[in-house]
């Protein structure tokens, strides 16, 4: 089930539309004074939209990628007119201004560093004559970013495998493309080294505990795709993390959303759709012949037929962030 330029005209009318909407939003905001009490458009004057930071931030990279895969977009223009409003060095800089603030080192770790990261891939490898530009004012906040993400990493002694925002794999998997398209040895040693010492001897996952009531990832699956781009021999790897995958049924049937304009179990959508990103990828990574094949491309269909179609014209609960999801799903 490819993406197709129907699809993507149609994912990329949602972020055009909410990245300019400011509320509701669901702030993460420490204040350190009275002067902070602001509203979302003056704390953060580029990723204000899509009701919280880290949406907004991959709301971009959705725009992005959508014209990569298909440049002749009805939407192409609109496109750069959000970005060409958005993306100055004065936005910037108070967006850069607001993570170096007093007790915020923990702002949107990890899963708006991975997203940040994804956005500046996506600003280095595009067509467009102007992204070049865009890339380079976005590059202060892209390196503090990536500064805060080696330095996290050096102290993390534990990974976090709960199937939400503060996931340890899902950031490191988005960082590691990051630093493999954009030649940084840096951090993609440090991406390793971390999954390696947190994830190399892992064996026996405990999947039939998925899902949670409001997890939009796999902490298995979500596992597994980063160490297949990580662990040297993979299959061996997953045959031992993840043996007999297709009797787990939890982890193979979609999950079941019961309330879409829940923004909790609305989560259970994204659930269904990065579980099929994850399995595709995993898939890839596996021989042909091997036992899970038929199992995870199975259940990829099911995923996405469960979910696929509650994404286009969704209660904002989910409509704010899982076309971003469902095109991770589809390519």
């Amino acid at each position: 089930m490819p993406l197709t330029q129907h699809q993507a005209d149609a994912f990329a009318q949602m972020p055009l539309a909410y990245l300019r909407q400011e509320y509701p939003n669901h702030i993460m905001h420490l204040l350190n004074d009275d002067s902070d009490v602001l509203p979302p458009r003056e704390l953060h004057p580029v990723f204000y939209g899509c009701f919280d930071w880290h949406s907004a931030v991959h709301g971009y990279w959705l725009l992005l990628r959508c014209l990569r895969l298909y440049p002749t977009l009805s939407c192409r223009e609109e496109i750069i007119a959000l970005f060409e409003e958005h993306i100055t060095e004065q936005k910037v800089a108070q967006e850069l201004a607001y993570f170096t603030a007093p007790f915020r080192a923990s702002f949107e770790r990890p899963y708006g560093y991975g997203w940040l990261l994804a956005l500046s891939q996506e600003l280095q490898q595009s067509s467009l004559p102007q992204a070049k530009e865009w890339h380079r004012t976005l590059e202060p906040l892209t390196q503090d970013i990536r500064a805060r993400l080696i330095d996290y990493l050096s102290k993390l002694t534990y990974p976090i495998r709960v199937g939400t925002h503060y996931n340890t794999a899902f950031a490191l998997a988005l960082g590691l493309d990051y630093s493999c398209a954009l030649n940084d040895e840096a951090l993609k040693n440090a991406i390793i080294d971390a999954a390696n010492r947190f994830y190399a001897a892992d064996t026996h996952y405990p999947a039939h505990y998925e899902p949670g009531g409001d997890e939009y990832i796999s902490g298995a699956l979500t596992e597994a795709l980063l160490m297949s781009k990580v662990a040297k021999n993979f299959p061996q790897w997953f045959d031992s993390f993840l043996p007999d995958i297709a009797s787990v049924d939890a982890l193979m049937n979609p999950a079941q959303v019961s309330d879409r304009t829940d923004p909790k179990i609305a989560h259970l959508d994204g659930l269904n759709l990065s579980r099929a990103w994850s399995m595709k990828h995993i898939a890839k990574a596996l021989p042909e012949s091997h036992v899970a094949q038929k199992a995870l491309n199975d259940a990829v269909s099911r995923h996405l037929l469960a979910s696929l179609e509650h994404v286009v014209g969704s209660h904002y609960s989910g409509g704010h962030w899982l076309a971003s999801f469902a095109l991770l799903a589809l390519e």
